[in-house]
């Protein structure tokens, strides 16, 4: 017969096998690193060896010169030049910090893709309450299978512990509370074609950023993590269209709603996630390869493959500066002339599918830098095992917040030879307007967006 002993036992194994997929919070001992040897958000704060990557010095938070807050942003560095350039020719000596999806367009595009590589400034700031937060994010929060817990107003988990905690720090990176834009989407077609999707008005809004909020009222009101607004106000084809999403901390709470002009009416979207196409990029792209990823991660084992330097588009406030789109996109990729590209230290995280999940790119890497956790870059394959998807975005410094945050973003399909590209906002008067003040929730209602829309 088995003795009480026995029993106890086996319930607590049980119980701890129930819960082998929770991760712990990090030591208050090990918390500390985030006020020695790490920045406040969990990088490394000592540059490389060659000093080709500085020490982080507090980051980039004075007015940058030429900037107007809700108007045009200005180049901090506009005054200087690259340090050298990484073609098709040269790329083997750099190839151990290029992503494989960057040499690859490097070779499809072997005369007009090129890598003009600049000075690292380590721009990454925030205030000190995101500072403060953080840190209580580290001794508390922890990842119960893929959602976290007990985490509020900075980074989710610094010292991570686990890929998906990476990839969490992405999602919930410093961006403000308060945002809006207008900005133009674009489809290019493998001739090299370029097709206006959108023209957008885009508002967003990140609760999990409420600066007089915390973790009790965010946790019992079961507040949406972040919320986006994206209406079309052109091409005429698609104007009054309109796509509401609200996404949680738990993803099975995620709520995805659109407004079709020819119904008149505002309809919720049963399957918002994964593969499935997205609507505001006319299904050029799939709901997580926005902001190179978004949603759901229990699809995919997740895994830390190392923290690597490697060269990355940043620091891309010269992005903005032209006033056509024309000028910043070429035929089959953005105009190199545009794009800055730095050295920087990165974690690299891999996705790979689980068994009995399906997914049209069973796996893929992100490239997600340490200073922001803004996963920069990303590379997906196919069913095949062969490179498909090169998944991009342009941060840029935004002292205001401060902080440097992801501006325009996409995708090139090396298959079929398309791009898509979003959050051009070469033509526009406002260029990521950060507000003071947080707007009325009714502002992102599924209500205000069918009495908003217009046709």
């Amino acid at each position: 017969m088995m003795t009480t002993s026995k029993r106890v036992l086996i319930a607590l194994l049980s119980t701890l096998a129930l819960h082998q997929t929770a991760f712990a919070a990090v030591s208050e001992q090990e918390a500390q690193h985030l006020k020695t040897d790490l920045t406040p958000l969990g990088a490394e704060r000592a540059g490389n060896a060659d000093g080709s990557i500085p020490a982080w010095d507090g980051g980039y938070t004075q007015s940058a010169p030429g900037d107007e807050r809700g108007g045009r942003r200005s180049d901090p560095f506009s005054d200087e030049k690259p340090l050298f350039t990484i073609n098709a020719q040269n790329m083997g000596q750099y190839a151990d910090q290029l992503t494989p999806g960057t040499q690859a367009l490097l070779e499809k595009y072997p005369d007009t893709f090129y890598l003009d590589v600049y000075e690292t400034h380590r721009t990454a700031a925030a205030p000190q309450w995101v500072y403060d937060n953080t840190y209580e994010n580290a001794t508390r929060g922890t990842l119960d299978g893929t959602v976290p817990q007990n985490v509020f107003g900075g980074i989710p988990f610094p010292i991570p512990q686990s890929g998906a905690e990476v990839m969490w720090n992405h999602q919930l990176r410093w961006r403000g509370g308060d945002l809006e834009h207008a900005d133009n989407w674009y489809q290019v077609l493998s001739d090299g074609r370029r097709v206006l999707i959108s023209d957008a008005a885009v508002d967003e809004q990140v609760p999990y950023y409420f600066k007089d909020s915390n973790l009790e009222s965010f946790t019992d009101d079961n507040s949406p993590f972040w919320k986006v607004l994206i209406k079309n106000m052109g091409p005429p084809i698609r104007a009054g269209q309109a796509l509401l999403a609200h996404e949680y901390l738990d993803q099975d709470d995620t709520q995805t709603w659109v407004y079709l002009t020819g119904q008149r009416r505002v309809r919720r979207l049963p399957n918002a996630c994964c593969d499935t196409p997205q609507p505001a990029s006319a299904g050029a792209m799939t709901f997580d390869e926005l902001y190179v990823w978004t949603g759901r991660l229990d699809r995919f084992d997740w895994s830390i493959v190392g923290k690597q330097e490697m060269y990355i588009p940043y620091n891309t406030n010269g992005f903005m500066q032209p006033k056509s789109d024309d000028e910043v996109l070429e035929k089959h990729h953005w105009n190199p002339d545009y794009m800055r590209w730095e050295k920087h230290r990165v974690w690299v995280v891999e996705a790979t599918l689980k068994d009995g999940e399906r997914h049209q790119a069973p796996r893929s890497r992100y490239y997600c830098d340490e200073d922001t956790w803004i996963c920069v870059l990303g590379d997906r394959w196919d069913a095949n095992g062969e490179l498909w998807k090169v998944l991009w975005t342009a941060t840029f410094v935004a002292p205001e917040l401060p902080g440097v945050s992801m501006g325009a973003f996409g995708l090139y399909d090396l298959v079929d030879g398309s791009a898509f590209f979003a959050h051009i906002v070469n033509e526009k008067d406002k260029q990521f307007h950060y507000l003071e003040e947080p707007r009325s929730p009714i502002t992102f209602s599924p209500d205000s967006m069918a009495g908003n829309s217009f046709r």
